[in-house]
């Protein structure tokens, strides 16, 4: 599989309370040469954003303490991560869902399980831009 030499460079956060679905993501994107930084809720993602400022975020809707929609309207409202794209995660694929992952600001919505393509894919759309700057 070929990567893009520039791909190294980018962070991915995955935001999930599953583990399995975190170690799912880590190795997708790990194996297509990102750097992947995990986060299993989202006080912990909000902690470590500063620290490694992901240039996407992958955030699961259902978590506790603070949930997928609290925590991308806190990324959205930041005015360090505002631009950042946020791609909402859920096992749900309902519209209702999909319309409150846009009224908080969300870019995307990808449905779980995801697959390595799918997965892969949605950061290819997200990335681009970055890596030709």
């Amino acid at each position: 599989m070929t990567t893009s030499p520039d791909s190294a460079s980018l962070k991915i956060m995955v935001i999930d309370d599953s583990s399995t679905i975190r170690r799912s993501a880590e190795i997708f994107l790990g194996q297509a040469g990102y750097q992947v930084v995990l986060a299993d809720d989202g006080f912990d993602a909000l902690a470590k954003m500063n620290d490694h400022r992901p240039a996407l975020i992958f955030c699961d809707i259902l978590m506790p303490r603070l949930d997928g929609y609290q925590t991308c309207a806190l990324i959205k409202k930041s005015a360090k991560f505002h631009s950042t794209p946020v791609i909402m995660l859920s096992s749900k694929d309902g519209l209702f869902d999909r319309a409150r992952g846009a009224m908080v600001g969300s870019d995307a919505y990808l449905t779980k399980p995801f697959t390595k393509d799918s997965l892969l894919k949605t950061v290819r759309e997200y990335t681009a831009a970055l890596l030709t700057k």
